[in-house]
């Protein structure tokens, strides 16, 4: 009986652990190791950058032979390691050159913050 209660606290502390994770407002940069407070205009800043850079790349049936993406193409970790590793093609053929260190700083936010496990149905902050 005490295992399966153990158990359950476990379960009910990953379970919060997650949903906290998952209404994220900020995000520790790896590269920077700075703090980065998301708000309206920043995130819209970064979908702009998103919509401006990647998306010219990354759209369906592109004849670049870049993969589709999306906010959700990734987790929270994935997306932060891919700003931070750097490893996409599109990073070292130097297209990532034209943005500035503040621009892939907004785009990773916006990436981040809109990433597959970012969505909490319990979060009201996540409405509208």
């Amino acid at each position: 009986m005490k295992k399966v209660i153990a158990g359950v606290i476990v379960c009910v502390a990953l379970f919060s652990a997650a949903v906290v994770w998952a209404s994220a407002t900020k995000r520790l940069d790896p590269g920077t190791q700075m703090c980065r407070i998301f708000n309206q205009v920043t995130l819209w800043e970064g979908r702009e950058i998103f919509q401006n850079s990647c998306k010219t790349c990354h759209f369906t049936g592109n004849d670049q032979g870049a993969s589709f993406i999306h906010t959700e193409s990734k987790s929270m970790k994935g997306w932060n390691r891919v700003f931070y590793k750097k490893y996409p093609q599109c990073a070292k053929n130097g297209e990532w050159d034209n943005l500035s260190q503040e621009q892939l700083l907004l785009l990773n936010d916006y990436l981040f913050r809109y990433a597959q496990d970012a969505y909490d149905p319990y979060d009201a902050s996540d409405c509208g």
